[in-house]
């Protein structure tokens, strides 16, 4: 390889941060981002404040209100993009998170935390798919699949580095006070969408679609385009194998570490890193290595790589099960990126709000179903855990690969 190709791989998805409009939206969505971690931390310790002996069914049950809430909601905000003007969408979501996550530091109950924590998370429903529906619009087609993988991976090292950060600040100011540096980060985020002409994020909006009333009809056709594409359907699947294998990632790997290998918490730490790592660096050069239309190889190579990464985790030390992880978080992101790239080639973009959004709520869906099933496994099947999972990843990839795969390239 190449000096030049060494640099176009890491640099060359930089080149979609030339457009400004898509600029500020990404150092907007970071800045989100990174405030999403503090408050994620915030709410473990305070889960933990408020009753330390059930904290991990606070946040079990915060996590499911969290996933519920875009299950329900973000079909009808698919279909509000097409309508709304973006732009408020986009700025209105971020000062109402704003003041929810500014009242998580008085409350002192469960019920409280149930209730904030399912309001933001109806109003990131909101958000989220009008942003993926505005991409596509602003960013020159040649630069689409770079702006996606540099999103993408920004979303996963800070996935990494984020809850870090948080923890050290949370112990420098408190457990309640860090909900108001991501208030803060609302507030930025905010500032920097206000800046974008309302005009440049209303690309692709017909005036047809923002005429239409009946609701449902818009949200029923958002599903039927994304069910009735045979190249969305099929990737909507790969999305469902990976979310069975990431599932069995992130629920079963602590009881792995702590009672499998007999280690401490510094090493989950590590491995889980080492796992978003690897999808990182797999988003970012995505982009790069794929100048063609064709998105299958990333798809079936990615679901794969994620079957046999987990077989293993059961049978083998904790080094090589970082290798493990590192080959599972580049499988996530290969089985996963391609779908945002897909419904904007293959969806007209007076509907892509509405496929954007039932996207969002379906591959939701698929976490909330692959979550009970890795917490089943891991309960019931102890050392062999992993095992099974990767048989059922591998197997449900066989199946679509089989009988769900379009005959014709992606």
């Amino acid at each position: 390889m190449t000096k030049q190709s060494i640099y176009n791989l890491f640099f060359e998805p930089l080149k979609a941060l030339q457009n400004k409009v898509f600029a500020k939206l990404y150092l907007a969505q970071t800045i989100s981002l990174l405030g999403d971690a503090f408050s994620w931390i915030g709410l473990a310790l305070l889960a933990f404040q408020i009753n330390p002996e059930h904290s991990a069914r606070i946040l079990a049950t915060a996590l499911t209100l969290r996933v519920t809430a875009f299950i329900i909601f973000s079909p009808f905000a698919g279909v509000l993009a097409d309508k709304v003007d973006r732009k408020k969408i986009l700025y209105v979501t971020h000062f109402i998170r704003m003041a929810i996550i500014c009242c998580l530091p008085v409350i002192n109950s469960e019920w409280q935390i149930y209730i904030l924590v399912f309001l933001l998370n109806v109003f990131n429903a909101f958000f989220t798919p009008t942003y993926r529906a505005v991409i596509p619009q602003i960013v020159e087609s040649k630069y689409y699949r770079e702006a996606v993988g540099l999103s993408t991976a920004t979303f996963q090292l800070l996935g990494v580095l984020g809850p870090a950060l948080a923890g050290i600040i949370a112990v420098w100011i408190g457990a309640r006070q860090i909900f108001f540096l991501d208030g803060v980060s609302f507030i930025l985020a905010a500032i920097l969408i206000l800046s974008i002409p309302s005009k440049d994020l209303q690309k692709g909006v017909t005036t047809q679609s923002k005429n239409s009333i009946d609701t449902w009809k818009s949200v029923f056709k958002g599903i039927h385009l994304l069910f009735g594409n045979k190249t969305l359907r099929f990737a909507l699947a790969i999305e469902f194998v990976s979310a069975i294998a990431g599932a069995m990632i992130l629920v079963n790997t602590i009881g792995h570490i702590k009672n499998g290998l007999a280690l401490d918490d510094k090493y989950y730490g590590w491995v889980m890193g080492i796992f978003g790592i690897g999808a990182a660096i797999s988003a970012f050069i995505l982009g790069s290595l794929d100048k063609t239309k064709t998105r299958s190889l990333s798809l079936i190579s990615g679901a794969f790589l994620l079957g046999l990464s987990i077989c293993f985790v059961n049978f083998v030390p904790y080094t090589v099960l970082m290798i493990l992880w590192l080959l599972a978080g580049l499988g996530q992101s290969l089985a996963e990126m391609p779908s945002e790239t897909l419904i904007a080639e293959n969806i007209s973009s007076e509907n892509q709000g509405k496929v954007y959004g039932s996207h969002f709520a379906f591959s939701h869906l698929w976490w909330a179903i692959a979550y009970p099933i890795a917490g089943l496994l891991g309960t019931n099947f102890h050392g062999k855990d992993f095992l099974y999972g990767g048989i059922i990843t591998l197997f449900l990839a066989i199946v679509t690969l089989l009988f769900i795969k379009p005959k014709q390239s992606l």
